[in-house]
């Protein structure tokens, strides 16, 4: 048996999870961490000759937890240590699987809690719930590794200082703490979905499964909805190239047909009252396989009541483009360059608007505006191929 490989799959799957649960039980992030990568060197160490063990993950749990508090001991005799770890005993395995995934949810409640700054709430999750690194934090919200560091230490420091409990909130409590732990949820997707980890899609999806187990509300309902129907289409939305295939252009024989009839039960649940069900009705439009437009208006009216943004009634103005023609979407568009004038998105959809009338001198400057903003190399190379189409 190939133990090594053994032990990066089970980093790779399983060391969030270990790392939650050290958390829980050692009451430091910091002194968590070390336990984790000791436990996962004894792994290294001593598997090869003693066998992997029946429960690998509570072994992980049970030695990375010893392993700490024998260096507290060493540090200090007069080391505190918290009230829930054992004296000398070892109690071996103990951490079922269950007590493993309840420790995940721990961990993004109290990375989101309400007593953090939203900024340090999404550096904090990314990096303790989805071991991503401070630089791939830093590429996908454009800033630098240094000012993410900076928020992730703030991050642990308020947990510590304003004593915030590692816990799933009382039902009582869970209303008012939701809005975060989902904004979080949908961060971590759509940091997965713009490919810097595409594993993290499915990450994030297990995540809101697991809040919906605890809270079967209209918007978990609604969320987790809209990431099925969007990583429905994941396969089919870029080319082996990796270049962008708009909707209309997809081959919807790669379509996800299970994410999209889950997603679909869980819409028609979820109805169309918040922020996320309406946006999963939309999807919902989408997935279908027959885009009704006035269909899709009619539901972005509804989203700007809920939610009245540009970026919404940008995508709004889409939705008109097609349903009445170009001309009504670049009309609506016109009226909301003020509010989003970096926004690249809003250039590039109003030159595809004045592509398709015709307006091709108007057409180049407006994608070119669109290439100077946009950042990710797909974006730019599907840019640059509609202005070399419009010579």
């Amino acid at each position: 048996m190939d133990v090594k490989g053994v032990v990066e799959e089970l980093y790779k799957s399983d060391s969030r999870r270990v790392l939650a649960t050290l958390i829980r039980l050692l009451g430091d992030f910091d002194l968590a961490e070390e336990a984790l990568h000791e436990a996962f060197a004894a792994a290294v160490e001593q598997w090869p000759s003693e066998g992997v063990p029946e429960n690998p993950r509570a072994w992980l749990v049970s030695t990375g937890r010893f392993r700490a508090i024998d260096a507290l001991r060493r540090k200090s005799r007069e080391a505190t240590l918290p009230p829930d770890l054992p004296g000398n005993k070892k109690d071996g395995l103990f951490c079922s699987s269950e007590e493993l995934e309840d420790d995940r949810l721990r961990l993004i409640f109290t990375c989101c809690h309400p007593a953090i700054e939203p900024p340090t709430q999404v550096a904090l999750t990314l990096r303790e719930v989805c071991d991503l690194t401070t630089e791939e934090i830093a590429g996908a919200f454009l800033t630098t590794p240094a000012t993410i560091a900076q928020r992730i230490v703030r991050g642990k420091q308020k947990i510590r200082d304003a004593r915030i409990p590692y816990k799933v909130p009382d039902a009582a409590e869970l209303p008012d703490r939701l809005d975060s732990v989902l904004k979080i949820i949908y961060l971590v997707f759509n940091a997965g979905y713009s490919e810097l980890r595409p594993d993290l899609s499915e990450e994030a999806i297990r995540l809101g499964r697991l809040v919906l187990q605890l809270l079967p509300d209209p918007e978990v309902l609604g969320l987790v909805a809209l990431m099925l129907f969007q990583e429905s289409r994941r396969t089919a939305r870029t080319s082996p190239e990796g270049d962008i295939i708009l909707l209309e252009d997809q081959d919807r024989a790669r379509w996800d047909r299970a994410k999209i009839a889950e997603g679909a039960e869980l819409s028609v649940r979820a109805g169309t009252a918040g922020y996320y069900a309406i946006q999963a009705a939309i999807a919902g439009v989408h997935a279908s396989g027959v885009s009704d437009w006035a269909r899709i208006v009619a539901l972005y009216d509804r989203l700007l009541d809920v939610y009245p943004t540009p970026v919404v009634a940008l995508n709004r103005a889409v939705a008109i483009a097609m349903r009445d023609g170009p001309a009504a979407g670049l009309a609506e568009v016109d009226e909301l360059m003020d509010e989003l004038p970096d926004y690249y998105l809003a250039h590039a959809s109003r030159a595809d608007f004045l592509r398709r009338l015709g307006r091709k001198d108007e057409a180049r400057a407006a994608y070119q505006k669109a290439l100077d903003l946009a950042k990710h190399e797909p974006e730019r190379r599907f840019l640059e191929k509609r202005i070399r189409e419009l010579f």
